[in-house]
């Protein structure tokens, strides 16, 4: 049976795939699509494959592998971007994509709250906290830049450092904007604080990350996390000088300290020359003046001290002169006090009061003895012969007189001699603590404790001072004790 003549032309799945593919690639062209990013996925062959939706409508897209490198900004879910591109077919799945070529942020308010939640994110985490941040070098000998080396940038910073003091500068080339620029800059910053000290390549003492004006497009590299996290990781002092002075940054934050333009980056980094030249003069003259006033005011306390003095020469030569007088005058001074003092004592020969004390106790023991033996013959006697008994004791009584007056003038004559009459006259008997008597000045220390004994009593006393002869004393003069 003949199938039926019509006018519509036959297609297979293939050709029609086809013709609906370049109808569209045909009809759009390059167009540029506005929407918020979704269902992002990277795979392992290095393609992306992505979502753009709006309020109303979705559209898939896919960024090759090969146009990664030059795609601008690396999307994310959830941001709001333009993508560039040309609109294609999936065959495979009866589908049409959009085929990403070059994407960009909608607009700064996308990129602003982008930048907004990025910054508070990593303000929660401290990483831009005051106390992390550290003080730069007075004078480093090697500067750190991190920028363009085809840009102005670099001149400008050489020829700050140049004119206000001459440093080593050690450039880490980077991109300063564009694919790829944020992770070379954390890479530099990263790269340059690893240089151990000491090696061939010199250490830097602080670093500059420095790039000229822009927009906020341009300026993106510098608010990457990877940047920002390179930035508060390194431990070389770190200052950032992004843009014009009216541009900011979040690298700003993290940075150690921020300068509005890198000509003022390269001056906080070297002190100007001059300057220091003239601080330097200023606190040598300060210190000269200081110093010179502590010796004047030296040399006038010498001077007061000085006049307050004796004339010691004078004094010297005074007691150098009596010196020698008395040691010209001891030596007959002690012959003389010794022959007086031996003489004084051959004259009194006075015993001592023990001697007579034992020998009138003796004597008194041996008339006790005889008295009671005389009573006891007169007993016997009497029980021999009791007329005896009748005798009169007068004889015995009369004995008894004549031996007490005799005992009496004893007595008188031992008291008399007795040391204690003496201490009766207004005398007293020097003896140190262990009872033994003192007989001479010259015995007695300073400080020595005595006993000193009176006709009343006993009295305790310690000596100030002593010497062989008391001042007012004649030489020949002796004491009696």
């Amino acid at each position: 049976m003949d199938t039926p003549a019509t006018n519509i032309p036959d297609y297979s799945v293939s050709d029609l795939a086809g013709a609906i593919r370049r109808t569209l690639e045909g009809a759009f062209g390059r167009v540029r699509v506005c929407g918020e990013i979704t269902e992002l996925k990277r795979y392992p062959s290095g393609h992306t494959y992505l979502s753009l939706k709006d309020q109303d409508a979705k559209i898939e897209a896919v960024i090759w592998k090969t146009a990664i490198r030059n795609i601008g900004t690396m999307p994310e879910n959830g941001v709001e971007m333009i993508a560039t591109g040309r609109i294609s077919t999936y065959a495979d799945r009866s589908k049409y994509q959009l085929v990403i070529e070059r994407l960009e942020y909608a607009g700064e308010g996308a990129l602003l709250a982008k930048i907004e939640a990025l910054r508070k994110r990593l303000l929660d985490e401290g990483l831009f906290d005051e106390a992390r941040k550290q003080p730069i070098p007075r004078l480093p000998a090697v500067i750190g830049v991190v920028t363009s080396e085809k840009g102005a940038v670099i001149q400008d910073i050489r020829t700050t450092i140049a004119r206000r003091f001459p440093r080593r500068i050690l450039l880490w080339p980077v991109t300063v904007q564009g694919q790829g620029a944020a992770e070379q800059i954390a890479a530099a910053i990263r790269g340059l604080d690893a240089i151990p000290a000491g090696g061939r390549v010199p250490r830097p003492d602080v670093i500059i990350v420095a790039r000229g004006g822009g927009s906020l497009e341009d300026l993106m590299a510098f608010n990457e996390e990877i940047v920002l996290r390179a930035v508060a990781a390194c431990t070389i002092p770190l200052i950032s000088a992004v843009g014009h002075e009216t541009d900011t940054t979040l690298i700003d934050f993290a940075s150690d300290r921020r300068a509005p333009t890198p000509t003022a980056a390269a001056e906080l980094a070297v002190p100007a020359r001059v300057e220091l030249q003239g601080a330097l003069a200023q606190t040598g003259a300060r210190l000269v003046q200081s110093v010179a006033g502590v010796l004047n005011a030296a040399r006038l306390r010498l001077l007061r001290a000085e006049r307050g003095l004796p004339d010691a020469p004078a004094r010297i030569a005074q007691s150098r002169q009596r010196l020698d007088d008395v040691g010209d005058r001891l030596p007959r001074a002690l012959a003389a006090l010794l022959s007086a003092r031996r003489h004084a004592i051959a004259a009194l020969r006075v015993p001592h009061p023990r001697e007579g004390i034992l020998a009138r106790r003796a004597a008194v023991q041996g008339l006790s003895l005889r008295l009671a033996a005389g009573w006891a013959r007169q007993r016997d006697a009497r029980t021999r012969a009791p007329a005896i008994a009748r005798l009169s004791p007068a004889p015995v009584h009369a004995l008894l007189r004549q031996k007490r007056t005799l005992l009496d003038g004893l007595a008188a004559r031992l008291e008399s001699a007795s040391y204690t009459s003496v201490l009766a006259r207004g005398f007293a008997l020097v003896r140190d603590t262990d009872g033994h008597p003192i007989t001479t000045a010259a015995r007695i220390t300073a400080g020595q404790a005595l006993r000193l004994t009176f006709a009343d009593g006993e009295a305790r006393a310690v000596a100030e001072g002593a010497s062989a002869r008391r001042k007012g004393q004649a030489p020949g003069q002796g004491s009696l004790l």
